[in-house]
């Protein structure tokens, strides 16, 4: 009985040493439990590219998102964005991805542009098709009418490139009347190929515009027997106001090209967008 009652008081004075050894307030340390839990990171977004933006920007009817290089399109299917592969001038424009329609951005300051600086003069098809027709038929079934000075010409409705037409030319009348002279006899609807070429032309598409023959001109008129990679001699009588209003309303002009085609005006306000982000950024 005497040995269990000294290991009783032993055991008093020891828990009553630790209990004295510490400061008021505080309790003694009990190790905790490491947390193993493994928490999944969401993927990080994958970047837009400012041309796929500006495409889903400006056709918000047909271009729904981006994803894995991949513009993701109003049907449910896909487009491939970027093939990254290396082309020469030439394979560019015979053999487009959409990346390559914003290779070179659309720089509003040139008005004599480098030897094969032709912003805009790269097409992808199958995304015109898309949205604009696959063909002369239902190309022309989006087309309607707008009043071009003493014209009626036929213009896409699609993407609101024949209401951009109508504030071009509404624009247009407002400027002194001897700039009238360069809005007679003008074109729109043409489904045909590039002369020289097997690209169809964005008349095809009913988004383009070419305006008086009379004071136009184009690069193979004014260069007989050169092709796309010859050295050119560039000509434009096109005034640089009716150029600027053009392009205030989402069109680009064939006068900034290399490869000239004065006449020529397009309906691009994805081009337009993606210029400006390039050179801001």
């Amino acid at each position: 009985m005497r040995l269990i009652a000294i290991s009783h008081i032993t055991l008093f004075l020891s828990l009553s040493i630790c209990a004295c050894s510490q400061t008021p307030g505080e309790q003694l340390a009990i190790p905790q439990q490491k947390d193993t839990t493994i928490v999944p990171q969401a993927p990080a977004p994958s970047k837009i590219p400012v041309g796929a933006q500006a495409l889903m920007d400006n056709y918000p009817d047909f271009i729904k998102g981006y994803e894995e290089n991949h513009l993701l399109l109003a049907d449910g299917s896909a487009l491939l964005y970027d093939d990254q592969e290396e082309k020469s001038f030439i394979d560019r424009m015979d053999k487009p991805d959409v990346e390559d329609m914003f290779s070179q951005p659309y720089d509003t300051s040139v008005w004599l542009p480098a030897r094969n600086y032709d912003p805009g003069r790269v097409r992808n098809e199958e995304l015109m098709k898309y949205m604009y027709g696959k063909n002369e038929a239902e190309a022309r079934k989006r087309l309607v009418r707008v009043k071009w000075f003493k014209q009626q010409l036929l213009f896409s409705s699609v993407n609101g490139a024949a209401d951009s037409l109508k504030a071009v030319a509404k624009e247009l009348a407002q400027l002194p009347a001897s700039y009238q002279k360069y809005f007679d006899n003008s074109s729109t609807f043409y489904w045909r190929t590039v002369r020289g070429s097997n690209r169809l032309s964005a008349h095809s598409f009913g988004i383009a515009i070419d305006i008086c023959t009379k004071f136009s001109d184009y690069w193979r008129w004014k260069n007989p027997g050169k092709g796309e990679e010859d050295s050119l001699k560039y000509t434009n009588r096109i005034p640089k106001e009716i150029i600027q209003i053009f392009e205030k309303h989402g069109f680009i002009s064939g006068a900034r090209w290399y490869h000239f085609d004065t006449m020529h005006f397009e309906f691009r306000p994805d081009l337009l967008q993606a210029s400006r982000q390039q050179t801001n950024n």
